[in-house]
């Protein structure tokens, strides 16, 4: 497994795949091409389905324009065979003639690859040697470690300052979101709820108010992504309010310090990282179970590891986080990061409180492991149709969506 650098990225929304990754891929052809007199880049599959509600063309534009024009070609009905999020740059001189192109794919979570098995410029360095999480269970068991130590014996000395950072950036985008009113960018108008979230479940008597307060931070994450804040890929843009909402919650009421909370997200991170390796993290290729499902494993691990969780008890309350969105589609209205995503953060945000609520009455044991949990999801994942994976064609997408605002 690669580095968990590769997984929590910081960067603005509103779609680490279609916003992060294009961009990234476009600054890479800029640097090869800054001759040529003009740009072509076609978007196949779900990066043209919800392209323009996720900005993609945008976040293209905003590179390749400072240099020439450049023409967007969108392809939603061709599907390209490594993954669903394709795309075809190319220069052109002023003839018009090729000059170059460069097919690429944006895989989840802002990662790009090229698709190849050998040679792909986006191969980095393997930092885990043990790639599942019956294998990191046991090597925690037998040396009485928890999974953040695993995390620092495998990466180097300044995981820890990054791991900081991506802290104090979940904080920021907490803070700012229970404080900005207004609506959010697109055409359904959407207001912001996370302020009005935040009061109403200040005054709430404790047993209330946990659930409210969890609700505003998961909603404030969630608006700041999709209003195109500055955010963490948790493992992804659209399920970014699910770990810092429960983080930021369990760091305030209940005083824990950062170095805690940074071993909280180191052992998110793992669970993230053995989803991103056996699976897949992108809505474009398994549904939302593999976003808002894996923040929410995510999540629960972290918490389950705050209140002094055994291994066994914190991959119990991970499998449950993700069992429980197991067949969740990814139907996004007008292609926005915004219905159902963002209350779907809210609720996972909930839920992940409770798996780490349920595995701390058990001792752990139990009959279905979060690595067939992982499989299962992948399988599920690819026998679920294209029109209920990121391209707005079917759910909620197509029965809500007014015609005017769909992605045509």
């Amino acid at each position: 497994m690669k580095s968990l650098r590769e997984l929590y990225k910081i960067g603005k929304g509103p779609s680490s795949s279609h916003t992060m990754g294009p961009q990234k891929a476009a600054k890479i052809f800029l640097e090869k091409h800054r001759d040529a007199a003009s740009y072509e880049v076609t978007l196949y599959g779900s990066l043209a389905a919800t392209g323009k509600g996720h900005m993609t063309d945008v976040a293209i534009k905003e590179v390749l324009q400072t240099v020439a024009p450049v023409e967007i070609i969108w392809q939603p009905d061709v599907f390209m065979p490594y993954h669903p999020n394709g795309m075809k740059f190319v220069s052109m001189d002023a003839g018009k003639n090729v000059t170059d192109e460069w097919t690429v794919y944006s895989i989840g979570g802002g990662a790009l690859s090229e698709g190849k098995a050998e040679n792909d410029m986006f191969d980095s360095p393997d930092v885990y040697d043990m790639n599942s999480m019956t294998e990191i269970m046991k090597w925690c068991e037998d040396t009485g470690r928890s999974y953040w130590e695993y995390v620092d014996l495998c990466e180097d000395s300044s995981i820890w300052d990054y791991l900081m950072e991506v802290w104090r950036t979940m904080q920021a985008a907490v803070e700012r979101g229970i404080n900005k009113e207004g609506r959010l960018p697109g055409p359904l108008n959407l207001a912001r709820k996370a302020p009005t979230y935040y009061v109403k479940a200040s005054g709430y008597k404790q047993s209330l108010q946990t659930r409210g307060l969890v609700y505003a931070y998961a909603l404030a994450v969630s608006e700041e992504n999709a209003s195109g804040g500055t955010i963490v890929t948790a493992p992804t843009c659209g399920a970014s309010g699910v770990l810092p909402a429960v983080l930021y919650h369990l760091s305030k009421g209940h005083n824990f310090n950062d170095t805690r909370i940074l071993h909280a997200i180191a052992t998110a991170g793992l669970i993230g990282n053995i989803v991103k390796q056996n699976a897949s993290i992108s809505g474009a290729d398994v549904g939302c179970q593999g976003e808002v499902g894996v923040a929410c494993a995510m999540a629960s691990g972290a918490a389950c590891q705050l209140f002094g969780g055994s291994p066994s008890q914190i991959e119990y309350a991970a499998e449950m986080g993700l069992e429980h969105h197991l067949g969740m589609t990814c139907d996004p209205i007008c292609g926005l990061v915004q219905i159902p995503c963002i209350e779907r953060n809210a609720f996972a945000a909930t839920r992940a409180l409770d798996s780490n609520l349920y595995s701390a009455f058990s001792d752990g044991s139990h009959r279905v492991p979060f690595d067939k949990v992982v499989n299962v999801m992948k399988q599920t994942g690819h026998d679920i149709p294209s029109l209920y994976k990121e391209t707005s064609s079917g759910g909620l997408a197509k029965i809500l969506a007014p015609k005017a605002s769909r992605n045509e």
